[in-house]
């Protein structure tokens, strides 16, 4: 058990990544706290990990883009565990569109929600990590933050301000025990890539040397190993889960 009863928040883990997430670290022996938009969600996703794994496990709700009800989450996870140990930023969304036809709200909902959002969270948990002189972070990022995408400039600037944040974290809590590193993915099974036309991924998968997709699960162990005291020694990473597309 690599996370015996410590304590991981995961953004976004109602669904996706983030339920793969959830559920790795949960049989890991993790108190994870599943946290989305919707109440039903969180809680409906924690009742099915406790039973899965026998674990306690706690569903909120939050708007990650808003500093308020981050704090009221966080407070809520001390009053329910009092220390945080885990926290993994998964929480996103897109809105694509060319840049000339991006508009200001699709450019800002993308960076409240995906950049903002970790900046809100991490500084909500460095007290208490602080405190107890330990705590693992870590941001999901994406290949887009690195590389660029046509028709996702709000999104891969996002996802590369997450990165100079954690290297940031990184530099600036090392020495307190605390670990921030990016789980980059590039094209995971999700719903969002299954909306996508078949000749475009069929394209994709050209361009991949794995020859294929990635699936939840592949980033959810990378999530595990940087989550553990596996990786005591490394912080400030970017580590791709991508198949060797962007080597």
């Amino acid at each position: 058990m690599l996370l015996k009863d410590k304590i991981a928040i995961v953004t976004g883990g109602s669904r996706g990544i983030g339920l793969e997430v959830a559920k790795t670290l949960a049989g890991q022996g993790a108190h994870v706290v599943i946290v989305s938009t919707k109440l039903e969600n969180s809680q409906r996703v924690a009742g099915e990990l406790t039973q899965e794994f026998s674990v306690p496990t706690l569903g909120l709700q939050a708007d990650v883009a808003d500093e308020g009800s981050v704090q009221a989450m966080i407070k809520a996870v001390m009053d329910q565990w009092g220390r945080i140990d885990v926290l993994v930023n998964n929480a996103g969304i897109t809105r694509d569109n060319l840049l000339l036809r991006l508009s200001v709200e699709d450019w800002q909902a993308v960076l409240n929600t995906n950049l903002n959002s970790v900046f809100f969270t991490t500084k909500a948990v460095l007290r208490p990590m602080m405190k107890q002189r330990y705590g693992r972070i870590v941001n999901i990022a994406s290949v887009v933050g690195l590389m660029g995408n046509p028709g996702q400039a709000n999104y891969a600037a996002a996802k590369a301000g997450i990165m100079g944040f954690s290297k940031t974290v990184a530099r600036e809590y090392g020495g307190k025990g605390i670990t921030c590193n990016v789980v980059a993915p590039g094209f995971i099974e999700t719903d969002m890539i299954g909306s996508l036309p078949k000749d475009y991924l069929d394209n994709i998968i050209q361009n991949i040397p794995q020859q294929r997709l990635g699936t939840p699960k592949d980033v959810a162990n990378l999530v595990l190993f940087l989550a553990s005291d596996l990786s005591s020694y490394i912080t400030g990473e970017v580590v791709r889960v991508d198949g060797g597309m962007r080597m």
